[in-house]
């Protein structure tokens, strides 16, 4: 079985790396239907041995597990699905079915997002944009250029909100019957957190000590406006930099920045960031139909990840190449497990990533000497900050209730309804919200791939903001924990390996440490005020 997996993960990474490079090109979306269907079939022969595996008496199991080295936490993993695994019939029939529903709606939203062309915000120019290089323009010095942008991505989004609306609706519909209907889990959220060994009561209690800080980012609103000089931001103006014209890097630039910062804290993690490009594993530029976003693709344990970018030159940009690597790294640090166990599960597979922007960020910080350039690069942090942890936090929010609302009947305009009131909740009086964000939810792409995914971004985000201010009290002791944490991979649950650094992350203590450093560094912002 782990000789298929392997076989099999080869041939869904190609198929799924050649769709991305050009989401418009046939011939690679007829090639990833095509490896989706044989692989259910694959799938279905094997599934006997889960079966008869979760049907294993404890004694049995417990016996047999004693001698199954890297894939015990997978073969206990399976069991825990116990109480939610149908007949052999049954589940035979849910991975056929997929092929047809779920995993082509995932791709009729793509092929149909990622073909979306904008006009560029930038007055005398009529030139087309894909949704990456409008991106660029949110964070623009122009405000007028900024809201224009933010338009235009409305404009385009909002004219297909009938199709968008109602892929969502089905996915959320699919998500219920198969998740709570057939397999009886107690809530829409609890399915992705049994696939993530969370216990409900961490999420439930991120999300409630989330919500309870959302006026520490109000507040650095608040600050940000008085920087900007103006009485209250606009949603429009949340990510405006304070200087007037724009940095830009060139990617040689950037990469050196990140391996420079990577080399500072661990050079076996440089080496590893340096081995990604060294095999040609990385496709940086924005070219037209090209899937859109960033993600690291960590196939094997014994091939090197992929990377895609979406490289514009902006700094965000920089830190999304530090945030990417740390994925690679990640992986590459438990390449001694088993296919099965080095993938980390979804809250810790952004472990790695966020740390290599905390160390991007301490090293542009340390580097700076002036009051207005500090104040910058902690106006960038805190924007960051804001983006993957408050926001992310929202979008399950939003989710929560939603799931909730469609299984009783609810419009497309009524989900909009809903995310415009959630909107207005995070930015309470310091930010107005103009009313065409209330389409913002159909341009997630999470959000309908991956259910309750961006709860992972908060958890990463806060966990690593913990574990950087260990990292700088304790200094070089730290550091082999932290390789032992990444060293896991997918090998224990989150729990277990969070252990041996202290962590509970049942304790709204432990997630409200991570927003103290916030507030922090909040505080230095308004420090930096005349």
């Amino acid at each position: 079985i782990e000789d298929i997996a392997v076989f099999s993960n080869r041939l869904d990474a190609y198929s799924h790396l050649w769709f991305a490079e050009d989401t418009t090109n046939q011939r690679s979306r007829a090639f990833e239907t095509k490896v989706r269907d044989r692989l259910a079939n694959v799938l279905n022969r094997i599934l006997f041995f889960d079966l008869w595996w979760q049907q294993l008496s404890h004694h049995s199991a417990q016996r047999l597990l004693t001698t199954t080295g890297s894939n015990r936490y997978y073969l206990t993993s399976l069991r825990r699905m116990k109480p939610h695994t149908l007949t052999e019939p049954e589940e035979r029939i849910i991975n056929i079915k997929n092929t047809t529903g779920r995993s082509a709606l995932d791709s009729l939203y793509e092929v149909l997002t990622n073909n979306l062309t904008f006009t560029s915000p930038e007055r005398g120019t009529h030139r087309s944009l894909s949704r990456e290089q409008l991106s660029v323009f949110f964070r623009h010095p122009s405000a007028n250029i900024r809201k224009r942008a933010y338009q235009e991505l409305f404009r385009i989004y909002s004219g297909h909100t009938d199709m968008l609306g109602e892929i969502y609706k089905t996915l959320v519909t699919e998500w219920k019957n198969e998740g709570i209907d057939l397999r009886h889990h107690t809530s829409p959220v609890a399915v992705r957190n049994i696939h993530n060994d969370i216990p409900d009561e961490a999420v439930k209690t991120l999300l409630a000590c989330t919500r309870k800080n959302r006026v520490i980012f109000q507040e650095f609103f608040r600050l940000k406006a008085k920087i900007c000089k103006v009485n209250k931001l606009s949603r429009y103006d949340i990510y405006a930099p304070t200087k007037k014209t724009k940095t830009f890097y060139p990617f040689d630039e950037a990469k050196k920045l990140v391996f420079n910062a990577y080399e500072q804290f661990s050079p076996k993690l440089a080496q590893h960031t340096r081995q990604v490009f060294a095999e040609g594993h990385i496709d940086v530029g924005p070219t037209p139909g090209k899937a859109g976003g960033a993600f690291c693709y960590s196939v094997l344990p014994t091939l090197t990840p992929y990377v895609m970018l979406n490289y514009t030159g902006d700094t965000r940009d920089v830190a999304t190449l530090a945030h990417e690597l740390g994925h690679a790294v990640h992986a590459m640090m438990a390449k001694h497990h088993s296919v099965f166990t080095f993938h980390s599960t979804l809250p810790l597979a952004e472990t790695a990533s966020v740390f290599g922007e905390q160390l991007l960020s301490q090293a542009l910080l340390q580097e700076v000497k002036s009051p207005r350039m500090k104040q910058s690069l902690l106006l960038g942090q805190l924007d960051d900050l804001y983006a993957t942890i408050l926001r992310q936090a929202y979008f399950v929010k939003f989710e929560n209730q939603v799931h909730e609302h469609i299984s009783q009947g609810a419009t497309v305009n009524s989900l909009a309804e809903i995310y415009l009131e959630f909107l207005k909740e995070q930015f309470g009086r310091t930010v107005s919200v103009p009313k065409e964000f209330q389409w913002e939810w159909v341009t997630i792409p999470h959000s309908y791939r991956s259910p309750f995914y961006c709860y992972a971004y908060s958890f990463g985000n806060l966990l690593v903001l913990a574990l950087y201010e260990r990292y700088q009290q304790e200094g070089p002791s730290f550091l082999p924990k932290y390789l032992d944490l990444l060293g896991g991979g997918g090998s224990k649950s989150p729990v277990d390996l969070l252990k041996p650094l202290g962590v509970d992350i049942c304790s709204e203590k432990f997630w409200q440490s991570g927003f103290d450093r916030i507030e922090s560094m909040v505080r230095q912002l308004e420090r930096t005020i005349a």
